[in-house]
């Protein structure tokens, strides 16, 4: 089968020819694209006569899913899918995969490298200690105490919320669907409002749905604590992203750590959380660790393996 993958996976050559051989090793030709162009028209040649299709965040327009024909099963090397046109594929009755848990680890040490640096003023006093300052005027908090608010705990979630039991805090979590597991170790399950209204550190970790866009809204923030801190390494439209801003500026939270906001980087330079103070920003660096891009790349291909053999895993079509 044709097999075209339209960006890099991010491994070495090396790792790249070990993951693949099952596939090369049927007979299958792959054929990689990592120059990172993404626009519609060239999308459209390079994949129409793809039999089966990888990427990982590219956005996939039903107009390009509509020149590839052949197309049979696409394997995301991606948690989320909501960047591909999913209708279009139902339509087309194109098969669809994700690489479900790759980054699970690699996120959530992000999420508490992000509440670190905003407890212990890390980033603001790299720049004092180089200027010969010192801690004078920064605060310094313990995470161990504190109540941690997770929403949602799915694979990454859940991991969070172990960790914050491991540092100490008393955590209460917000999902649709309880966790024994996470309920035995000592989670507790709220209402959203409840864990808005009690949590000195809140972060977010469900999916994008139409239910979840814009769940932390002007109003939601407004419950939060003055002191409590927002953390978003999950998906960015999930807050309204100029309300935070707004409660950034105006002192309705404390501060905000952001791997995600609602578009991918390069952020515009009037992008309004830019000037916000008390906020440590990354550029959507959770998942992509060394480790977890090779997980991914594994889960990827395993995809394509098991789908061959009717044994279709990771299902989201």
């Amino acid at each position: 089968m044709n097999i075209v993958i339209l960006e890099s996976l991010g491994i070495s050559d090396e790792e790249f020819n070990r993951i693949s051989k099952p596939l090369t090793d049927n007979g299958h030709e792959l054929v990689v694209y990592d120059d990172g162009k993404t626009d519609d028209e060239t999308l459209k040649t390079r994949i129409k006569d793809a039999e089966i299709l990888v990427l990982a965040n590219m956005p996939l327009s039903g107009e390009v899913i509509d020149a590839a024909d052949k197309l049979k099963y696409i394997s995301v090397a991606f948690t989320g899918y909501d960047h591909i046109d999913l209708e279009k594929c139902k339509e087309k009755k194109i098969q669809v995969s994700n690489a479900a848990g790759y980054s699970t680890h690699s996120v959530a040490e992000l999420t508490f490298g992000l509440i670190t640096a905003l407890l212990r003023s890390i980033v603001p006093l790299d720049g004092v200690t180089r200027e010969g300052g010192t801690k004078n005027g920064y605060r310094q908090t313990e995470l161990n105490g504190k109540t941690l608010g997770v929403l949602g705990t799915g694979d990454i979630g859940g991991s969070v919320a172990k960790l914050g039991l491991a540092y100490g805090c008393r955590v209460v979590a917000y999902n649709r669907s309880e966790k024994q597991e996470l309920i035995d170790q000592g989670v507790e399950y709220k209402s959203l409002d409840e864990v808005l209204e009690t949590s000195d550190i809140v972060t977010i970790h469900t999916p994008l749905t139409d239910e979840t866009k814009n769940l932390i809204d002007k109003d939601k923030l407004e419950l939060m604590k003055e002191s409590s801190f927002l953390i978003n390494t999950a998906v960015g439209p999930i807050v309204d992203n100029d309300a935070l801003a707004e409660a950034l500026h105006n002192g309705t939270i404390a501060g905000a750590g952001l791997d995600r906001v609602d578009m991918e980087p390069p952020v515009p330079a009037d992008y309004p959380i830019l000037d916000a103070p008390n906020t440590v920003l990354v550029p959507h660096v959770g998942y992509a660790t060394d480790e977890a891009m090779v997980r991914r790349a594994e889960i990827t291909f395993n995809n394509i393996v098991k789908w061959e053999k009717g044994e279709q895993e990771n299902i989201v079509l």
